[in-house]
């Protein structure tokens, strides 16, 4: 929980010391070498075929650098930890609704509840003054972020034959890296850096923490408790963000804002607890 909940803190403390795109491509380059390293190391089967391969780069690319690549513009704006991490908390329940008008399947009444639920909680935090948050842009961005998210996840059920983690996380973090460099030199300048040392930091812990470290805690946690285990990470994570946002980038909440933040995970526990559990690919593979 604490891994995942981190990557909330590095990515705005990235942010303050680099620009976005540029943190998040040089953040997916280590990541893919790093990915591509331990599979090799742990003798991990690399037979996938042609269109496996565009499958899992294309979900990979709509996962990682579109949807990391709008949530790190609305940190650059302002929007906060804790705001981010409640948007993200409310994609499980997000992606069983577009499965529902997209591919036909089943949603509960609680499922719909929930995310209503959540929506309010997410509302009473944001207030009516949204300059606390960024401003209007960064919440919208923010949600962007929660949809691509959401979409990418059921992109994961288009792969079809399970490929293996890493290779497929190394594979997703390798095309992701590239559009992102491109995009920052032409929009950030060849070296958009204010603290070097931050900015290094910043890079190694998402690179490792955060993109290495979280998926194989991920893969451990599916594989030992199930997936409904690992869904309980995105309803628990929004509390723990906040304390550590407290902590380490001196965020705070009103009264009125951690009662729309209990709201919210309230609201999202009892939407993903009540959904049948999801194939593990049904999991992002990355986290923040």
């Amino acid at each position: 929980m604490l891994v995942w909940s981190s990557g909330y803190i590095s990515g705005p403390a990235a942010v303050r010391a680099a620009a976005p795109f540029s943190v998040l491509g040089w953040r997916f380059v280590l990541a893919a070498l790093l990915g591509a390293g331990l599979a090799l190391v742990l003798r991990r089967p690399t037979r996938m075929d042609r269109g496996t391969v565009g499958r899992v780069a294309a979900v990979g690319f709509v996962m990682n650098a579109v949807q990391f690549g709008l949530m790190y513009v609305a940190f650059d704006l302002g929007l906060g930890a804790t705001l981010a991490s409640l948007f993200h908390s409310l994609s499980p329940v997000l992606t069983m609704l577009l499965a529902a008008a997209l591919l036909g399947e089943r949603v509960s009444r609680v499922q719909v509840v929930g995310f209503v639920v959540g929506v309010a909680g997410v509302l009473l935090v944001l207030g009516a003054d949204l300059s606390h948050a960024g401003g209007p842009v960064a919440v919208v961005i923010g949600m962007l972020s929660m949809l691509t998210l959401s979409l990418g996840t059921l992109g994961q059920r288009w792969i079809g034959d399970s490929p293996d983690l890493l290779w497929s996380a190394a594979l997703q973090f390798a095309v992701s890296a590239p559009p992102l460099l491109v995009l920052g030199w032409l929009t950030e300048g060849a070296w958009p850096v204010t603290d070097e040392r931050q900015a290094v930091v910043s890079v190694l812990f998402l690179a490792i923490v955060n993109s290495i470290v979280g998926l194989v805690l991920l893969s451990l946690l599916v594989l030992r408790a199930g997936s409904g285990a690992a869904a309980s990470l995105f309803f628990l994570s929004p509390p723990v963000t906040a304390v550590l946002a407290w902590v380490f980038l001196d965020e705070t909440l009103s009264p009125i804002q951690l009662v729309g933040l209990v709201v919210a995970v309230v609201g999202v526990a009892a939407a993903t607890r009540s959904r049948a559990a999801p194939r593990p690919l049904d999991q992002p593979v990355d986290n923040q």
